[in-house]
C-alpha cells in the first residue's frame, strides 16, 4: 500500500483464501475513531479495483475476538521452549492478563451489539 509517507508492506496470507475483510481488520488502530478513519480508506482504495463485499465487515469483531485468543493460546503452548519467556515477557504478567480479559469483553459486547469495530 502507497500513502503519502510511503510504502507499507501488508502480509496478505489469506488472499484468495479467506473473506476480504480478513486482510482489512488486521490493518486498524486500536482507536475506534481512527480505526473507522483507516477502515474507509482502505474501502475507497479497495473499490477503485473490484467491488467490496459489504456483508463481510460483520465478520470484523468475530475475527479479531478469534485473532486474540489464537495468539494467546499459540504463546501458552509453546511457553516451555526457552525462546518464549524470553521473547514474550509480558506474556506472564497479571497485567497483560487483566487487558486481555478487558479486550476480548469489550469484543463480546462488539459482538452482542451487532457492531462490527
Amino acid at each position: 500500500l502507497w500513502t503519502d509517507r510511503g510504502p507499507h508492506l501488508v502480509d496478505l496470507d489469506d488472499c484468495q483464501t479467506g473473506p476480504v475483510v480478513h486482510d482489512f481488520w488486521m490493518l486498524l488502530d486500536s482507536d475506534l475513531a481512527q480505526r473507522q478513519r483507516q477502515l474507509d480508506s482502505l474501502l475507497e482504495g479497495y473499490e477503485q479495483f473490484a467491488e467490496f463485499p459489504w456483508t463481510q465487515l460483520q465478520l470484523v469483531a468475530a475475527l479479531r475476538s478469534q485473532r486474540m485468543v489464537e495468539y494467546a493460546a499459540w504463546i501458552a503452548r509453546r511457553w516451555e521452549d526457552p525462546a518464549f519467556p524470553r521473547l514474550f515477557p509480558w506474556f506472564a504478567e497479571g497485567r497483560f492478563w487483566d487487558e486481555h480479559i478487558q479486550a476480548l469483553n469489550e469484543q463480546t459486547m462488539l459482538l452482542q451489539a451487532g457492531r462490527h469495530l
